[in-house]
């Protein structure tokens, strides 16, 4: 029979195993995992060029080409064949297409601001930190307004858009006063022979979106990297801004970061839609087809073109920048047309 010593002698070395395997009150508790918390990965890239992705580079080129060439359209037409290709150069962009250029552009300007690109790239400087500002700034459009030199890039910014719109509007006024003008010469009030295929021809001109303008292309890249801005000379604005120049802001303070590349690109993306102004070029293009539906001698498509496809776009560019439009004085009778303009007759 087993003696009572050898029964507590074998409790005790068993209560003394338990308690030097057992772990101490509390110690399961501090072999939890520590909370997630965000560390920049030991192979963080440095912070990438001041610069936008190659497809905004072009969309801006794009968009200062087509101010370009129609702001360069002669009124002096003389034949038909050139009202219809004045009026197809004139009509050839799709409302998406030249907002997307317009911010693009917009943006290219604000990179101008040594000031705001200077703060930005400080603010910056971290791999987290720059992670942190893109999400802040495509959240909320106010929060590029708090950095140093944003108004001088807003300046910048609605100088850009608006002077080109502006040109834009003052040529439209003349070719739309040459039609009234060009209604004394006998190839002018000669009907257009294919009314339907040139309107088809106006309607389809907008599906490649806005013709690209490789030339325009270098001198755009080398302002976006601030190798050689714009030339623009502009006073510093103060917000609020219109949305389409906020969202140039926007774009312009993650290309100062270098967080605007080809990678990022489909995110960058919302930066470029605005609806105020899409829907004003919406409307003006359907302004447009009506009065060519309707106009018949060639001197009504010079009225249309100048009227619809290049007041009515420039008035919408304006507008959308923060812009007043210029007032014309009253018109004198002599200055009346000869014959009413296409909307105000049928057939």
């Amino acid at each position: 029979m087993r003696s009572p010593y050898f029964e507590k002698r074998s409790v005790f070395l068993i209560c003394f195993a338990l308690a030097v395997i057992a772990p101490a009150p509390g110690s399961l508790a501090r072999q939890k995992a520590p909370a997630p918390v965000y560390q920049a990965p030991a192979d963080s890239p440095a912070a990438g060029p001041v610069g936008l992705p190659g497809r905004m580079i072009a969309d801006a080129a794009a968009y200062d080409g087509y101010i370009t060439r129609v702001t360069a359209t002669s009124p002096a037409f003389t034949t038909g064949s050139s009202v219809a290709d004045a009026l197809l150069a004139s009509a050839s962009y799709q409302p998406h297409a030249l907002i997307r250029g317009a911010v693009a552009f917009g943006a290219v300007a604000a990179l101008g601001s040594s000031d705001f690109v200077a703060t930005l790239r400080s603010v910056g400087a971290s791999y987290a930190n720059r992670r942190l500002l893109v999400d802040y700034i495509l959240s909320d459009p106010t929060y590029v307004f708090k950095f140093k030199g944003s108004d001088t890039a807003a300046g910048l910014a609605k100088e850009a858009l608006g002077s080109a719109a502006l040109r834009l509007l003052a040529a439209g006024k003349a070719i739309k006063q040459s039609a009234y003008s060009i209604q004394h010469q006998n190839w002018s009030r000669g009907e257009i022979s294919d009314r339907s295929g040139r309107l088809a021809a106006v309607e389809a001109a907008e599906t490649n979106g806005l013709p690209a303008a490789p030339d325009r292309v270098g001198a755009i890249a080398r302002a976006a990297s601030e190798a050689q801005p714009l030339a623009l000379t502009a006073l510093p604005s103060k917000p609020p801004y219109t949305p389409l120049v906020a969202q140039a802001l926007q774009l312009a303070a993650i290309a100062a970061i270098g967080e605007a590349n080809d990678s990022t690109y489909e995110r960058l993306l919302a930066l470029t839609q605005e609806s105020n102004t899409d829907s004003c070029l919406h409307m003006a293009k359907l302004n447009l087809y009506q009065c060519l539906a309707v106009a018949k001698p060639h001197y009504e498509d010079v009225f249309c073109m100048g009227q619809h496809a290049m007041i009515d776009t420039g008035s919408c560019i304006a507008r959308n920048t923060g812009l007043d439009l210029p007032v014309d004085p009253s018109p004198s009778p002599a200055a009346a047309p000869a014959v009413p303009p296409p909307h105000h007759r049928r057939g």
